[in-house]
């Protein structure tokens, strides 16, 4: 195995790193008065430190060291597909053809409205949706939308529904959102496999239902057997049924939503179509629906008419807009260079891929750490538990922070909340079997460790510069912005640098 832990050791050291804040390395009147200023237009002073340029370049490039990220290493968040961004899409992001101002007038941006036009339809057909908005701004935004969508659809029906069925699985986004658009939401449990149990689900569904909400792989990462069954019960019922798209990376090129008999849906562009993820957003939610839904889209939408494209706000059954303008521009941009380049073959080898990279992992992990029904293939992630470590009273907790000393990024902890210690593993289709070995290799040594030595791993991490937090007291005393009085060195202020490094706070 390749030992990422010595690199890791000489990059973070705390002994090695300079805890003050740019505000602290300032010195004061190191900035020159413009001599050709006039008097009257020139500050009295300007409350930002002064450095070099040098000096500033020097201070965040050392802060960005302490950072980790896909550019870093394998950053394996089940549930959040946080995969490697090529770069030819930032190249098409950044263009100056790209910089466009909102109120401009349509005529000025027809090559935007092209792009987003085209993603729009690229978007129907990889999903099997007979109509897509780009407006939302997220996944959680999207799920939001098409339960407003389904909240007006079956108001104007004058069909009083008002339940939700959500599986006890679901990403906890889902339960919110239903209850932001007015609905109950009714919990129903998975099977001793993990799938939705269709004999409990027949039992929830009444007059009352107006959907489910079910993502497909779920998040166990298995792939809903009985999908077509599933729909018909929702179905007749008199339902709809909801696909949660941020998943769509087990299954992308292979199975579509809409041929499953989902009713409308959510995607995530930042996650299954490679848009920056996290502090590198913004996100990207569109919203998908069949036939039947479509009027209530969001306005505007994109459309063309042969000649030019245009934003349509004649839509008088719409639910109205869900963000401000038309949703987050450049990550469009960026996922349609994507899926262009990719094309269908591209598409098909995202899901095969993922779902190898997935069960190899699998292959490796399932003896040392426990998986329900390691014999069922996964799709793209897989949930391992921390349960058999727990008899050396190691908690997943403890296992991610002990993965940090080793140079690598921790895994999602503690969801699904129906796996007890979950350790829940997505190493998407950009990562190399060298760098799942190597996070496999890792985790197995975590194992030997605890068997050996659980206190080394109760207490991680040791090399990196950020220790254990106390985090009740972070909660309770949280800093939301920088303040002089926080540098005060008085071992009676909690925040001075002499009490952060006692206390194991950088």
């Amino acid at each position: 195995m390749q030992d990422n832990n010595e690199s890791s050791r000489d990059t973070c050291r705390s002994d090695n790193f300079d805890f003050r804040l740019i505000f602290e390395k300032s010195r004061k009147n190191t900035f020159n008065k413009c001599p050709h200023l006039p008097d009257a237009l020139a500050r009295a002073s300007l409350d930002i430190p002064e450095l070099s340029e040098p000096e500033v370049m020097r201070h965040y490039t050392a802060l960005s060291k302490l950072n980790f990220g896909n550019d870093t290493g394998m950053y394996p968040l089940g549930s959040c597909t946080m995969k490697y961004n090529p770069r030819f899409t930032e190249y098409l992001a950044a263009l100056p053809q790209n910089m466009v101002h909102p109120y401009q007038d349509e005529t000025t941006i027809q090559g935007s409205l092209k792009i987003m036009y085209m993603l729009k339809k690229h978007l129907m057909e990889i999903c099997g949706m007979d109509d897509f908005s780009l407006q939302p701004a997220a996944g959680a935004n999207g799920e939001f939308t098409s339960m407003a969508i389904i909240k007006s659809y079956f108001e104007r029906k004058k069909d009083d529904r008002s339940e939700v069925i959500v599986p006890d699985s679901a990403h906890g986004t889902n339960p919110k959102s239903a209850a932001m658009a007015g609905f109950d939401v009714v919990e129903i449990p998975s099977n001793e496999q993990g799938y939705v149990d269709t004999k409990i689900l027949k039992k929830a569904v009444s007059e009352k239902t107006a959907a489910l909400m079910l993502t497909n792989p779920n998040t166990l990462g298995l792939f809903e057997k009985d999908i077509l069954e599933i729909a018909k019960i929702v179905h007749d019922a008199g339902g709809l049924l909801f696909y949660d798209g941020a998943n769509l990376e087990g299954i992308i090129g292979r199975v579509r939503p809409g041929d499953m008999g989902f009713d409308c849906m959510s995607l995530n562009l930042h996650k299954t179509f490679a848009a920056p993820h996290g502090g590198g957003g913004p996100g990207s939610g569109p919203t998908g629906v069949k036939n039947l839904l479509a009027d209530l889209l969001p306005a505007p939408t994109i459309e063309y008419d042969g000649k030019k494209y245009y934003l349509d706000n004649n839509r008088p059954h719409s639910i109205g807009k869900v963000h401000e303008f038309y949703g987050n521009y450049l990550v469009m941009v960026r996922a349609l260079g994507y899926i262009m380049r990719l094309g269908s073959t591209g598409m098909k080898r995202i899901s095969e891929f993922s779902v190898l990279n997935s069960n190899y992992m699998v292959s490796r992990l399932s003896k040392a750490y426990e998986l329900k029904n390691p014999e069922i293939p996964r799709k793209h992630e897989a949930v391992f538990s921390a349960a058999k470590q727990k008899k050396h009273d190691i908690s997943a907790l403890d296992i991610a922070k002990r993965l940090m000393d080793y140079g690598v990024h921790p895994p999602t902890i503690y969801f699904p909340l129906i796996v007890k210690e979950a350790l829940m593993i997505e190493p998407t289709e950009t990562e190399s079997k060298e760098s799942i070995d190597n996070y496999c290799d890792v985790l197995l040594r975590i194992n030997e460790e605890i068997e050996k030595d659980p206190e080394t791993v109760k207490t991680a991490p040791h090399t990196i510069v950020v220790g254990r937090l106390d985090d009740v007291f972070a909660a309770r005393k949280m800093i939301l912005r920088w303040s002089p009085a926080l540098l005060t060195d008085n071992p009676c202020n909690p925040y001075s640098i002499t009490q952060h490094k006692k206390n194991d706070l950088h």
